[in-house]
């Protein structure tokens, strides 16, 4: 009598990569070293990427605000909110 070994089925689909989740730990990382600067670049970055995305008929985003222009608006909230907290620490 041998054991038997576990059980493997077959599938083709690739295991489950989570990749966001290290892209999320490093845009945390750098926002926690550089501090409201980061904001102000990665807001910056995000307004840019949605209002070329607008101008070329995105109007519906996977974003939880949906909305382009909504998400346009967070975003620069976000850069001035990054601006002044840069200017004060700055300072």
């Amino acid at each position: 009598m041998t054991a038997a070994g576990p059980v493997q089925v077959p599938t083709d689909a690739p295991p489950y990569d989570p990749l966001r989740l290290c892209v999320f730990a490093t845009i945390a990382l750098l926002g926690w070293v550089f501090g409201p600067v980061a904001l102000v670049l990665f807001a910056t970055l995000g307004f840019v990427g949605y209002w070329k995305a607008r101008r070329a008929g995105l109007r519906t985003s996977k974003c939880v605000l949906r909305d382009t222009r909504l998400v346009l608006g967070y975003l620069a909230a976000l850069a001035v909110a990054g601006a002044v907290g840069s200017w004060l620490w700055l300072s």
